[in-house]
């Protein structure tokens, strides 16, 4: 958004969105050529900026379909900081940079737990399932710059 003049914000975004709402690969990256087309002419900066990053934006496909909305969100990253937002905002004012580091990292040490013991943000199944199917798409994937790369442990 950047390099997107606000008048054009709605729009942009609207068309980035419906990149991530489609239900196949072959799809997520038409949809992203249909949004390059669309800013090609409008907004050349936007255009050079989505062309770069392209590898990066859609490189969640190169996973199963049912882990793309856990790998394209950060609602557990926001999550956390709320917790820890809330936590400091209660004491207020620390007496040393020792006692914040506690604080957070109780937090931090928490979430862990709670992630290694109680749910999980991606299950071991799918995490396994995820492993399988992206090692043989490395050993059969031509690299090229337009599609992500596979990715493996």
């Amino acid at each position: 958004m950047d390099v997107t003049p606000k008048t054009m914000w709605p729009a942009v975004k609207a068309m980035l969105h419906s990149v991530y709402d489609q239900p196949d690969a072959k799809s997520v990256r038409a949809q992203f050529d249909r949004l390059l087309d669309y800013v090609e002419d409008k907004l050349p900066d936007a255009f050079n900026h989505l062309d770069a990053a392209r590898a990066d934006i859609l490189a969640f496909t190169a996973f199963p379909e049912g882990l793309w909305q856990q790998i394209w969100s950060n609602n557990p990253n926001e999550r956390l900081n709320r917790e820890i937002r809330r936590r400091t905002d209660s004491v207020g004012i620390f007496p040393t940079r020792d006692a914040i580091i506690r604080l957070v990292g109780a937090v931090l040490a928490e979430q862990t737990d709670e992630w290694a013991e109680g749910r999980r943000y991606l299950g071991l199944d799918i995490l396994a399932k995820s492993r399988i199917s992206l090692v043989p798409a490395i050993d059969t994937q031509e690299v090229s710059d337009t599609e992500p790369l596979a990715l493996t442990a």
